[in-house]
């Protein structure tokens, strides 16, 4: 028989061969919520123009979808207790199906607080998938090597991200440029806006088939995990003692600032790039772009999956977040090519600041790894108030302006990178 270890030695006691193919799953659950969640850099510039929307509100779009983050995690992290990893798994891909398609009846509404709602259920079901993905691959594979594997994941889910916004500008962007809506009489402006809505629908109908064929495999494989393996159930609130822990608490704040800061930029992309100032696209050829930014951080994740298993990845987080203050200063204050390409860069060293602070707040948590996976991606509402507070200061004054804000989240990443790194030399010192 086999022998199975507990899940903080850093197996689960199951054979390569198995370890192979649930990592597969894993990093395919990593790339689907990647590719939807990076949807909505075009769909933000789409619903702006459908429904006349100013920054600030346009970015509610954002502040729907990551209010899920908040208000699921933590009942995400009482889920997989319940019921295991994959079928927690399925639950998540059903949700998000379900609110891809509730895509539809808000096209028939014509209403923006429809598509509003849509999101958020459709967030809801990201939401666990993210809760599962982080601590399970964790688990698969040695302790040691743990922020490399992650970081690898997350490569996959920067593919998602890179694949999905050109593919959706193509989609969803590309009508937005031969027709100006404000040119457009009252009568055939209702029915171009049902044109344009029903585009959106039959986008999102699409995902929801392909999700409800993934939740069927992973359904068919959900014994594969050991039931050794799944988090013991436990109050709710129990996980929120984690925050006494300085390195967790620190680490959680700056996940709040890091998904704010990148999902902000992510947003006002599109818009950036169509100003006359930077690369005066049009509306289809600045989303395309965005797959730049993204596919940066596809890139940096899988070269950071190497820079880790070398350097301290504290070091590498402060020096990352370091350079994104100055690409965006470069940005904000320059004009032209320089300027484009400058925002565009961030994504490159965006790529291991998520994995890597995650992995390093959730150093040492051993069996609570999922309570404090489920407590940590509540931070991830950071993206549901960074970027309507970037929305409201590019209004108040202009976009190259409000990018002083995402500045401002990275500064704090910054210094939890050297603060990881003087507590893991402090307690190198301690033990020699």
């Amino acid at each position: 028989m086999q022998a199975v270890y507990p899940a903080d030695a850093g197996t689960i006691g199951i054979s390569n061969n198995k370890v192979q193919r649930l990592s597969f799953f894993v990093f395919t659950l990593f790339f689907i919520f990647g590719s939807i969640t990076s949807l909505n850099d075009v769909l933000i510039p789409k619903l702006k123009s459908l429904f006349s929307l100013s920054y600030t509100e346009a970015m509610l779009v954002q502040s729907s979808f990551f209010m899920a983050y908040f208000i699921a995690s933590i009942p995400a992290g009482v889920l997989i207790s319940r019921i295991g990893y994959m079928r927690a798994a399925v639950v998540g891909l059903l949700t998000m199906a379900a609110g891809s398609l509730l895509f539809i009846p808000a096209t028939n509404a014509g209403l923006f607080a429809a598509f509003l709602g849509a999101l958020f259920i459709l967030a809801t079901g990201v939401t666990v998938i993210q809760v599962v993905t982080n601590p399970l691959i964790s688990l698969l594979g040695p302790a040691r090597t743990a922020h490399s594997r992650v970081t690898f994941g997350h490569g996959w889910n920067a593919l998602g991200t890179t694949i999905a916004p050109f593919l959706g500008a193509i989609l969803i962007l590309g009508s937005l440029n031969a027709v100006d809506p404000s040119t457009l009489a009252p009568e055939a402006l209702k029915a171009f806006l049902v044109e344009e809505a029903e585009v959106i629908s039959n986008t999102y109908a699409g995902i929801a088939a392909a999700l409800f064929v993934v939740a069927g495999i992973v359904w068919v494989q959900r014994k594969q995990i050991p039931a050794c393996s799944n988090p013991k159930p436990s109050n709710p609130l129990a996980a929120l003692n984690l925050l006494k822990r300085p390195r967790f608490a620190f680490g959680a704040a700056c996940l709040f600032f890091y998904v704010g800061a990148e999902v902000a930029i992510g947003s006002l992309l599109t818009n950036f790039l169509m100003l006359d100032s930077t690369f005066g696209f049009d509306a289809e050829m600045a989303g395309k772009h965005v797959a730049y930014y993204w596919g940066g951080a596809m890139v940096g994740r899988f070269i950071g999956t190497v820079l880790l298993r070398r350097f301290a990845p504290g070091l590498l987080l402060a020096a990352a977040a370091s350079v994104v203050i100055l690409l965006i200063v470069i940005a904000a204050t320059l004009t032209g090519l320089i300027a484009g390409r400058a925002i565009l860069a961030v994504g490159l060293f965006n790529s291991i600041m998520f994995p890597t602070i995650f992995a390093l707040a959730s150093e040492g948590l051993g069996t609570r790894a999922a309570e404090g996976s489920g407590l940590i991606c509540c931070a991830i509402v950071g993206g549901a108030v960074v970027p309507p507070l970037t929305g409201f200061a590019a209004d108040m004054s202009t976009l190259a302006f409000a990018l002083m804000v995402p500045a401002a989240c990275y500064a704090a990443i910054a210094l939890y990178g050297l603060y990881t790194r003087r507590s893991e030399a402090s307690t190198s010192q301690v033990h020699h």
